[in-house]
């Protein structure tokens, strides 16, 4: 049996494996050694695809354009998040039942539905073309998620920590602050860490609101690398590796927190 397991996560690993070092590969050759060799090793291994791609392409811009999107729309969907959790398990069972089915309503309505009215209502309130709309599209997206996962967690917590606080006379704010936040951490990093995924990949929200340069973030940039009729793919996989990097060092700092968010935030309080 443990024969057959290993064989089927080799299988596992290779699948995954073989696809990223071809990837890997194609970021060190240019155009003709693709075509001609879309197998093979590079001929040189220069760095000149990342090169270009960053100072004639402008990918810095447009990554700092994404640091800003996913820093402001993961801290304050963690704040408004973990607010609403709290409330949640701090309210009565008939109230926190309503309240919780309201966020997972959220979930069920695919964002391609309402894609229309949203766009109207960003275009009324100016915030197409900003960094700022595609924040605010981003907390509203992802609240019902966070909410899902620190609900889910802060039910673990027990009762009597929230009631000792009350008894030494803490506002449910202070509660908040010095009680749920600090047992929270793990479950915080988890869901901080599965919301900057989805905020940073994300090319459905800039597509649909973003049409000038300057306010183009990360996946809307690189699409500029795929033309009608030829598509250069060592500076597109180049920009791929380049725009990986910061979400593969996120999981790697905080994947004990993250797995250890998830199991917990999983468990039915």
């Amino acid at each position: 049996m443990k024969g057959i397991r290993g064989m089927i996560l080799s299988v596992a690993v290779l699948i995954i494996l073989i696809p990223l070092a071809g990837l890997l590969l194609t970021t060190f050759k240019t155009m003709s050694d693709m075509y001609d060799a879309p197998l093979g090793l590079p001929e040189s291994w220069a760095l000149t695809n990342y090169i270009t791609i960053i100072q004639e392409n402008g990918l810095h811009y447009y990554f700092a354009n994404s640091v800003i999107v996913t820093s402001f729309s993961v801290a304050l969907t963690l704040l408004f998040g973990s607010l609403t959790a709290y409330a949640l398990v701090r309210l009565r069972p008939l109230w926190s039942r309503i309240g919780f089915s309201f966020f997972l309503l959220g979930m069920f309505v695919p964002a391609q539905v309402n894609m229309i009215p949203l766009y109207d209502l960003m275009y009324k309130t100016g915030l197409t073309n900003s960094l700022l709309g595609l924040i605010v599209v981003n907390i509203a997206s992802t609240m019902p998620i966070a909410v899902l996962i620190l609900t889910g967690f802060m039910r673990t917590v027990q009762k009597e920590l929230f009631e000792a606080a009350a008894i030494d006379g803490a506002s449910h704010l202070l509660t908040y602050v010095r009680v749920a936040l600090p047992l929270s951490k793990p479950s915080l990093a988890a869901t901080g860490t599965f919301l900057m995924v989805m905020s940073w990949n994300d090319l459905f929200y800039p597509l649909l609101f973003i049409t000038r340069n300057e306010y183009k973030t990360l996946p809307l940039a690189l699409l500029d690398f795929q033309g009608e009729y030829a598509t250069n793919y060592p500076l597109l996989f180049s920009g791929v590796v380049l725009s990986s990097l910061p979400i593969v060092i996120m999981y790697f700092l905080f994947q004990r927190y993250f797995i250890e968010g998830m199991a917990a935030g999983g468990v039915k309080g």
